[in-house]
């Protein structure tokens, strides 16, 4: 590692050139079916480009390009306050839209800035070129379909490596939260606010160790435990959606005569295992595409973070397809339709690449199959459903280059509130405490019986938004940890 970079990466503090960065600013649109650009112009947004360095630690070396979006305060404005949806790799353009909805009272009072990070979206793309999402991706009932996916894990790594090695080096969290920094610098702000969900929460959290002082108001949704983040960042969370797949059964055992699953919890998880194991013998036939083991498990675990009746409708009609696919082959519903040709075309390649390529950029992990191997073995019992998916081998095992810095340790004083549902079924509630932890002026609020991923402005709580609200609005941290119900 260069001696620049090094001392840089010290302080956290690095700037990209002794003069201010400029933003570039314009309409949205970019072409005729650029409905998104649209939706954002139509409200009054402007986009822009800053260039920022492809590597910190050559400040005046090559640039790339980071591409946002601005919603202007038009109330009494407190400041800007830069958006994150999570992912890794998840788009930030037209976050403003909702967000100035959720933020109610708060919402007219910020500029609202929706962020593309490095390498996603319209910020200088990645793109691995390929042919299917594949990760996450289960390991399957034995040890050939184990292999099969090992051997996927392994084609989309060299896939990345082949269409993207250059730049690898360059994708992870830390530079991410750089680019923030230029942004806030960029926008001539002292210090910036900042909203981020599941993995916006770790991303937000570096950020703050990186640029103490930067910072207003911190909303932090969905957290992140910052001591396991990486590759391996579903690992820990197959109980949670053991525990959310029965709950959803025993709501559709309760509503027996509309979906005809049964009449109690056992006999709906009784036609889920019916569909593991004709999926395990033969695979299924759903539209144009096969499901196999490798695949299948991510039609049953992707829709289930969320515990409101419309979502768990829509989850109960994917399992009634699946259901009749097991006896030959059927036609998806749009949404079904949709969700696999995001799962298995190359049709959202360029997303997915940029999700593989954060965590293997941020944390190394173990490169011998048989680690993982033997995790998926010691939890099928008590993780039957979903343990080979969420503890499976990623293309980070085989990734073409090592992560360029160790990650980052989260521990300072800086103000944050932390928004938690003890069910997430993706941010499991234990990470909430193991963040708070690191960020020891945070305050936390609990959404009590609740399995859903991602609360304030989607949940519909009224507790949970009026008092990020009154935050927002205030700048004050309750005293102590809140919960509501």
């Amino acid at each position: 590692m260069k001696l620049l970079l090094i001392l840089a990466l010290l302080s956290g503090t690095a700037q990209a050139t002794e003069e201010p960065p400029a933003i570039q600013w314009h309409h949205c649109q970019l072409n005729a079916a650029d409905a998104e650009g649209a939706a954002l112009d139509e409200a009054g947004a402007q986009c822009g480009e800053l260039k920022v360095p492809l590597d910190y630690s050559r400040p005046d070396g090559p640039k790339i390009s980071i591409a946002m979006s601005r919603l202007k305060a038009t109330g009494d404005r407190i400041g800007a306050m830069v958006l994150n949806d999570g992912g890794p790799g998840g788009p930030g353009l037209t976050m403003p839209l909702r967000l100035r909805v959720a933020m109610k009272e708060a919402g007219s009072r910020y500029d609202l800035i929706g962020l593309d990070p490095r390498f996603v979206g319209r910020s200088t793309p990645v793109d691995c070129k390929l042919p299917a999402a594949g990760w996450p991706w289960s390991g399957g009932s034995d040890r050939s379909s184990f292999v099969r996916s090992t051997r996927l894990q392994a084609d989309i790594a060299a896939q990345c490596a082949k269409n993207a090695g250059p730049v690898l080096q360059y994708i992870n969290t830390r530079n991410t939260a750089r680019d923030i920094d230029q942004v806030r610098i960029a926008l001539g702000e002292d210090k910036i606010s900042y909203l981020g969900y599941s993995y916006g929460t770790y991303l937000g959290a570096v950020y703050l160790q990186l640029f103490p002082g930067r910072t207003d108001r911190v909303l932090l949704d969905g957290p992140m435990d910052p001591s396991k983040y990486g590759p391996q960042l579903l690992r820990e969370v197959g109980p949670a959606n053991e525990a959310a797949l029965r709950a959803w059964a025993s709501w559709a055992a309760a509503r027996h005569s509309t979906y005809q699953l049964g009449t109690t919890t056992a006999q709906v998880l009784a036609k889920i295992d019916r569909i593991y194991r004709v999926t395990a013998q033969q695979g299924l036939r759903i539209g144009k595409h096969t499901l196999d083991e490798g695949s299948m498990p991510m039609v049953l675990f992707g829709p289930l973070a969320d515990d409101r009746d419309p979502a768990r409708a829509m989850y109960t009609e994917f399992v009634q397809t699946l259901l009749k696919a097991t006896n030959g082959p059927v036609e998806p519903s749009e949404a079904l339709g949709g969700f696999l040709e995001l799962l298995l075309t190359p049709a959202f390649s360029q997303l997915v690449s940029a999700q593989i390529a954060i965590p293997c950029g941020d944390r190394a992990v173990s490169r011998d199959p048989q680690t993982y191997w033997r995790d998926i073995q010691q939890h099928r019992r008590d993780e039957p459903y979903f343990g080979a998916l969420t503890r499976m081998i990623s293309p980070c095992a085989f990734w073409p280059v090592q992560p360029q810095e160790p990650l980052t340790r989260i521990a300072n004083r800086e103000p944050a509130l932390i928004v938690a549902a003890d069910g997430d079924p993706r941010a499991i509630y234990a990470n909430a405490a193991q963040l708070q932890k690191g960020l020891t002026e945070a305050r936390l609020l609990t959404l009590k019986n609740a399995r859903k991923h991602g609360i304030f402005g989607e949940y519909g709580n009224a507790c949970v938004d009026d008092r990020v609200v009154s935050y927002l609005i205030s700048g004050r941290l309750p005293a102590t940890d809140q919960i509501c119900y």
